[in-house]
């Protein structure tokens, strides 16, 4: 089993673990000696989570964070000076919203981090979910947040995302791209009856790649540069796949799926689900393999100190921000009203812990939680710790401490 650290970057001193503190900085998103804090912090755990011995670093992608949570506004960027300061961990993007994205633009940008890097880069793909933000960059594809039921909405960015994933992919893999989407109404090149008056002709003629320009010196195709350092491009992974649809979907495009569901038994249903449908693409997986799973996790010496420590910090922000887009769904039980929303008073640590979606308490404890999903799928190959509650709540001290405690109390028990 490999391990991976999911960080959604907060602004110290934002959310409700120091509410005045927020207030007083109103918007803190927009102060910059908060956001160089939330710089240093990150900066130092990818650090020690490099040099621990952690395998992997995963970023989300948000915009318009004003109040200071989920602030990694640009992953690319941001994985891009993280891969300057450390030497192993690989860097992923969790994910990319494609549907906010030109497509030519972000297999550039891809690929750049990927030689920057040198090859430690693995890319996440999204939908995107929050409406503030996508419905604003998606619009030059006339696609709003992903809902996730089946709407016209929801199709429209289900099928943007599929569409620019594919013209990524033929930038990555075509040394001389032609295409034209009716998806997006978008062509390569433009217009795709090719483009006139280009004025170095003969020195393309010579230098630039077959197929580029005609006979006639017309523009016929591009080529994108660079292509990635890995060939023919990075290792595709997806968060959160609840859904059924996208367990399918990554599947046929063999893209590991990240999943965020709330206890083993579901993890089990889903991974079968993604092994049954990548055998039909010619992909025999072991049950977990090709497969990751996002946990909180809190240690500390007894679970009475670690949910002190971990409990009490995230659940308030947890529900009161991630609750009204429904993630509270994670912390269902099957003796709830399935007719019914679970309430924010649910989503506490106990109920946490008791679905299983954290992990606080001893190294043991975090060990038998671990060894719960491998009896269901014997080959998890990732098992990912979400920092939910920890960098920009608790020092950060704290935060490479439970992270050095999972490293060597933890990580030697799993690893292969």
């Amino acid at each position: 089993m490999k391990f991976a650290i999911m960080m959604n970057p907060q602004i110290p001193g934002s959310g409700y673990a120091a509410e005045e503190n927020a207030k007083a900085r109103r918007p803190i998103g927009r102060d910059v000696e908060s956001y160089q804090k939330l710089l240093d912090e990150v900066r130092d755990i990818a650090v020690h989570a490099d040099q621990i011995g952690f395998d992997a670093l995963m970023m989300t992608e948000h915009h318009f964070h004003s109040e200071g949570f989920e602030f990694s506004v640009n992953p690319l960027m941001f994985l891009t000076d993280l891969a300057a300061r450390t030497e192993r961990i690989l860097l992923a993007p969790l994910g990319l919203v494609l549907p906010a994205w030109d497509p030519i633009r972000a297999a550039e940008d891809v690929a750049l981090l990927d030689h920057f890097s040198k090859g430690r880069l693995r890319l996440g793909v999204a939908r995107g979910y929050q409406n503030r933000w996508m419905n604003v960059l998606g619009q030059r594809w006339n696609t709003a947040a992903a809902r996730s039921d089946g709407s016209a909405s929801d199709t429209r960015n289900f099928d943007v995302f599929g569409e620019i994933l594919k013209i990524m992919k033929l930038a990555w893999t075509q040394d001389s791209l032609r295409y034209k989407s009716d998806v997006l109404d978008y062509e390569i090149p433009a217009p795709f009856s090719g483009i006139e008056g280009w004025p170095a002709t003969e020195w393309t003629r010579v230098f630039g790649a077959p197929g580029e320009i005609d006979d006639d010196g017309v523009i016929r195709s591009v080529s994108v540069c660079p292509r990635p350092y890995q060939n023919p491009h990075p290792e595709l992974w997806q968060p959160f796949t609840i859904s059924d649809r996208s367990v399918i979907r990554c599947a046929q495009e063999d893209i590991l799926p990240w999943m965020f569901t709330p206890n083993p038994d579901e993890h089990a249903k889903k991974a079968r689900l993604y092994q049954e449908e990548c055998a039909k693409a010619g992909r025999n997986y072991r049950l977990g393999e090709h497969t990751g799973i996002l946990k909180v996790v809190g240690m500390a010496d007894t679970k009475e100190e670690a949910v002190e420590i971990y409990g009490k910090g995230m659940q308030k922000d947890f529900a009161a921000f991630f609750g009204p887009f429904g993630y509270l769904e994670v912390l269902r039980k099957k003796e709830d009203d399935r007719h019914q929303p679970i309430s924010p008073e649910k989503g506490d640590f106990n109920r946490m812990s008791e679905v299983e979606l954290a992990l606080l308490g001893t190294p043991d404890d975090v060990k038998r939680g671990i060894q719960r999903m491998l009896d269901r799928m014997p080959d998890l190959e990732w098992f990912g710790l979400f920092m939910q509650g920890q960098q920009g709540v608790l020092p950060t001290d704290t935060v490479k401490r439970n992270l050095e405690m999972f490293a060597t109390k933890v990580i030697p028990e799993f690893q292969d």
